[in-house]
C-alpha cells in the first residue's frame, strides 16, 4: 500500500469513473486500474463494485475510503509542519472569490500580497457561491471569499469585514435614506439567478415573485447594471465596494439600521495552510477602505 494508491481510490469516487480519474490523476487508465487492483488484493476486499453504473464504492470500501482520506490529511499535515518549519510562506493558495466581489476587491491587496510573500503562488478564479463550496469540499480550493453566513457542513467561516448596501439611481432624491418599502420594484435591475446577491436584495425588499415591469433585465454583471442606471433604464441595489468611482448624487443610503453583507474567507474545515489563511486575512484587512472596516454587523441581510 502507498499513498498514491490511496489517492487514486479517492479520486475515482470523487468522479466515479475509473478514465476520468485517470486522467485526473496524469496516468493511463490501465495503470490506475492495475494499482487499485494490487491495493484489492493486497487488503482482500473490493472496493469498488464495477458492475454499479456509475462507479461506487463498495460496503467495505468505502470504510478504506473513509482511513484513506484521514491518512493522506495527515501526511498533508506532516508535509505542512516540515514545511513551515523550512520555508516562511511558500506553495500554491488556490482561491475563488465570487463576481460581485472579486473586481472590487482583489485589486486593493493582491499586489501587497504577492510582494511582501512572493513564495505564494496564487491560483485566483471568479465562480458562484455553489461552485466554491463544492470545490472547497472536494478539495479543488483552498480559500474562498463571498458572503456569508453559509451554515454549510464542514464549512468554517472567517468574516473579514460588513459591506453596506446603497441604492443607485437618478439623482432626483428627495430623502437623505431611503427604506426598503420606499423602492420602487418596477424598476428595479436585479442580477440573475444564482448570484447570491440578487437572494440578498430580494430578502432586503422583502419580494420573491412582486417584480413586474416592461423591462426586466437580469445580469451577471454589476458594471453592466450601473451602466443602465446611468442611462436612465431603472435603479439597482449596489454593496458598498461597487459604489466606487462613481456618481456620488445617484447614490442614497438605507435608514437604520442599515443593510450590510457579510463577506468572509470561507475554508473546509479540514484546511491545513493556516499560515497562508492569516496572511491573506491580514493583507486584506489592511487594504480596506476606513470606513469599511468600522461598519456594524448588527443588519446582516441573510442569503
Amino acid at each position: 500500500m502507498n499513498f498514491q494508491q490511496l489517492e487514486y481510490i479517492i479520486e475515482v469516487e470523487r468522479t466515479r469513473h475509473f478514465a476520468e480519474a485517470a486522467k485526473n490523476c496524469f496516468v493511463t487508465q490501465p495503470t490506475l486500474s492495475m494499482m487499485i487492483k494490487k491495493l484489492e488484493q493486497e487488503l482482500g476486499v473490493m472496493i469498488f463494485d464495477r458492475k454499479q453504473k456509475p462507479i461506487g464504492p463498495t460496503q467495505q470500501g468505502k470504510k478504506i475510503l473513509e482511513h484513506a482520506k484521514a491518512i493522506l490529511q495527515q501526511k498533508n499535515q506532516l508535509l505542512e509542519d516540515l514545511q513551515e518549519e523550512k520555508e516562511t510562506l511558500v506553495g500554491d493558495l488556490r482561491l475563488g472569490i465570487i463576481p460581485t466581489i472579486a473586481p472590487y476587491l482583489i485589486p486593493l491587496f493582491i499586489t501587497k500580497l504577492t510582494t511582501n510573500s512572493p513564495k505564494i503562488n496564487i491560483i485566483a478564479e471568479e465562480i458562484n457561491t455553489s461552485l466554491i463550496i463544492e470545490k472547497l469540499k472536494n478539495g479543488q480550493l483552498d480559500i474562498g471569499i463571498l458572503a456569508t453566513p453559509l451554515e454549510e457542513e464542514n464549512i468554517e467561516e472567517i468574516p473579514i469585514f460588513y459591506e453596506e448596501f446603497f441604492l443607485y439611481g437618478s439623482t432626483d432624491f428627495d430623502k437623505k435614506f431611503i427604506l426598503p418599502e420606499d423602492i420602487n420594484l418596477n424598476q428595479l435591475l436585479l442580477l440573475e439567478e444564482g448570484h447570491c446577491l440578487r437572494s440578498q436584495v430580494l430578502n432586503l425588499c422583502h419580494l420573491k415573485e412582486k417584480l413586474k415591469s416592461n423591462f426586466s433585465y437580469k445580469s451577471g454583471s454589476l458594471e453592466t447594471l450601473k451602466r443602465l442606471v446611468e442611462k436612465n433604464q431603472g435603479i439597482t441595489i449596489l454593496p458598498e465596494l461597487a459604489t466606487k468611482g462613481i456618481d456620488k448624487k445617484r447614490i442614497i443610503q438605507f435608514g437604520h439600521p442599515r443593510p450590510v453583507r457579510e463577506v468572509s474567507l470561507v475554508v473546509h474545515k479540514s484546511f491545513i495552510k493556516k499560515r497562508m489563511l492569516d496572511t491573506l486575512l491580514e493583507e486584506i484587512k489592511n487594504s480596506l477602505p476606513k470606513k469599511l472596516k468600522e461598519n456594524s454587523k448588527k443588519f446582516v441581510i441573510k442569503i
